[in-house]
Formats: C-alpha cells, sequence, structure tokens
C-alpha cells in the first residue's frame, strides 16, 4: 500500500467534508438523538465509506478510458469555474 497516497487523500477528503452539507446533516442527527450518538457515527461512517467506494470504482472504470491527466484537468477545470461561479453570485452581480 502506497502510504503518501493513503494519507494525501485521506487530507483532502477531510479537508473537503469539513463544514459541508453532509456533515450539517450528521450534527443536526447526532443533536437529536443523544443516545444514539454511536448510531449516528456508525451509519454516517458507512455511508462515507459506501460514498468512497462508488467513487473509487467509478474512477477506476472512467481512468481505463479516459487519460488521468485529462480528468485532472477537467476537473481542475471544474473546481476553477465552480468558485468564479460562486464568487461571482456572492458579489450580488
Amino acid at each position: 500500500m502506497d502510504w503518501k497516497i493513503v494519507l494525501s487523500t485521506f487530507g483532502v477528503v477531510f479537508l473537503a467534508e469539513l463544514g459541508d452539507k453532509t456533515q450539517l446533516a450528521t450534527f443536526g442527527v447526532s443533536a437529536g438523538n443523544a443516545g444514539g450518538r454511536w448510531a449516528v457515527f456508525v451509519g454516517s461512517a458507512l455511508a462515507l465509506v459506501a460514498a468512497s467506494a462508488l467513487a473509487v470504482g467509478a474512477g477506476a472504470l472512467v481512468g481505463q478510458v479516459v487519460p488521468a491527466r485529462l480528468l485532472e484537468r477537467v476537473g481542475g477545470a471544474a473546481f476553477i469555474a465552480l468558485g468564479a461561479w460562486m464568487l461571482w453570485r456572492s458579489s450580488g452581480a
């Protein structure tokens, strides 16, 4: 196992998930279920694992057809475009 890939993936996913709608939903469910916090933790952890498994499987399939470099560039361009769009919308334009 390549630990560099493990740690970089952990860092990227951890930072991406902080404060997103999934974390906020988990926060809300946990706040409403004081006696079932471990159940909320296990359920949310399993959901993230399942979603990650789908992403890895889809990435592996797409990676067989589309070059990784192109995927990186398209993904980067999409993030830049979304960021620019969000900045534009927040400026009141």
